[in-house]
């Protein structure tokens, strides 16, 4: 088939890895952060072209959000989803697992799968292992992501086992459904809360299906302590295929990707860049800068003067307050821009210290400027006025 995962090099500090994957649409080289692109659309005015000026690899689309609106006929019918939305490059797309889910007074889950009431228009869906396959399918898309039930993070043994036997069958259901496999690679979701014991069990059931090209890791990052979810990535990260990708949902801040990838996870993705972009929160190698402060009106400096990205070599903090309180839609695109660069930069920096065996020094040094960074990003002293 077109995809293609090949572990390249492992760092002899650290468990991080880097490698490719080959898709029809192109190749990711990993450690990846994958920009969210919910409704076929990075939120904040991102254009195709910014993301490949940025060098983003491969985004994700909602298999729930796309279903509802424009529909996957009217997507496949246009060509599929990187004809519809003007995107060459690799696309993921989730199974609307983890939204449907979030819908509690919307739905109803049975071992068939789930039926649910549109948050749109209140209209009434199923959705199940198989329909979660063709939908992916009729989009195109380069890796889709197998149905899934995603317990809350500190639910009882007995609700994160029953969710984990539900995902377990829903997988093989998946696999036998699939009609695309030469073009369409499946991930199978690793679930089993914060509990240990469950992560190895399911490990050891969903990664022993051969009718899946990678595995995720699941039910992380929905309501655990910072601690916890870095713990239980490790434990189950290590436990998973050498050879198959490995891809953590929905995590995280840069602290969080720099410690999971040293525990060996792949692939990331997380709407924080784009979400708290559009809220005046820029992510720097400083630390977070809120651009709505007094102080940045004063402050020619670029948002980030270690980045590289094209809204750092243009403009100014002071600039794009402006634009801010101007309510000029610039400001938040152009640090939606800048926020999804600087992840990405991340993972490049990742990927470069992985092949020269100094990862773990890489991800001490970010974490202790991060960590440290509180009093770096005040600007300079304001010009004193003529008296």
């Amino acid at each position: 088939m077109a995809y293609k995962f090949t572990l390249e090099h492992v760092c002899k500090q650290s468990g991080a890895r880097a490698g490719r994957i080959e898709t029809t649409h192109g190749v990711i080289e990993t450690p990846i952060f994958m920009p969210v692109g919910t409704q076929a659309a990075i939120k904040g005015g991102v254009q195709p072209r910014d993301l490949r000026d940025m060098n983003a690899q491969i985004i994700l689309s909602n298999t729930y959000h796309l279903m509802l609106r424009p529909g996957s006929e009217r997507i496949r019918d246009a060509g599929g989803l990187h004809k519809f939305m003007a995107w060459d490059r690799p696309i993921l797309t989730d199974s609307g697992g983890f939204q449907v889910f979030s819908l509690s007074h919307k739905r109803k889950i049975t071992d068939e799968g789930v039926v649910f009431r549109s948050h749109v228009d209140g209209s009434l869906h199923t959705l199940n292992a198989e329909e979660a396959i063709r939908l992916q399918e009729n989009f195109g898309s380069d890796i889709a992501m197998a149905f899934d039930e995603c317990p809350p993070a500190q639910a009882d043994a007995e609700t994160i086992s029953r969710a984990m036997a539900r995902t377990t069958a829903w997988l093989d259901r998946a696999i036998a459904a699939r009609q695309r496999q030469d073009e369409v690679a499946l991930y199978g979701i690793v679930q089993g809360g914060i509990r240990k014991e469950l992560r190895t069990r399911h490990v050891e059931e969903i990664c022993s299906r051969d009718g899946c090209e990678g595995f995720a890791i699941g039910g992380l990052s929905v309501g655990e302590t910072i601690t916890q979810m870095h713990d239980v990535c490790g434990h189950t990260a290590s436990q998973m295929p050498q050879d198959k990708a490995r891809y953590l949902m929905g995590v995280g801040t840069p602290l969080d990707l720099l410690v999971c990838i040293g525990h060996g996870i792949d692939q990331f993705d997380c709407v924080m860049p784009s979400r708290n972009g559009r809220h005046g929160k820029v992510f720097t190698h400083d630390g977070p800068l809120y651009i709505k402060n007094r102080f940045n009106y004063w402050d020619d400096r670029p948002l980030d003067p270690s980045c590289s990205c094209t809204v750092c070599q243009q403009f100014s903090r002071s600039y794009i307050r402006h634009l801010w309180t101007a309510d000029e839609a610039l400001g938040k695109q152009l640090i939606v821009m800048h926020n999804l660069a600087f992840y990405l930069q991340l993972t490049q920096g990742a990927r470069q210290a992985i092949f020269e065996d100094r990862y773990a020094d890489f991800s001490a040094q970010w974490q202790a400027r991060l960590a440290s960074a509180r009093w770096r990003n005040l600007p300079p002293e304001p010009p004193k006025l003529d008296e």
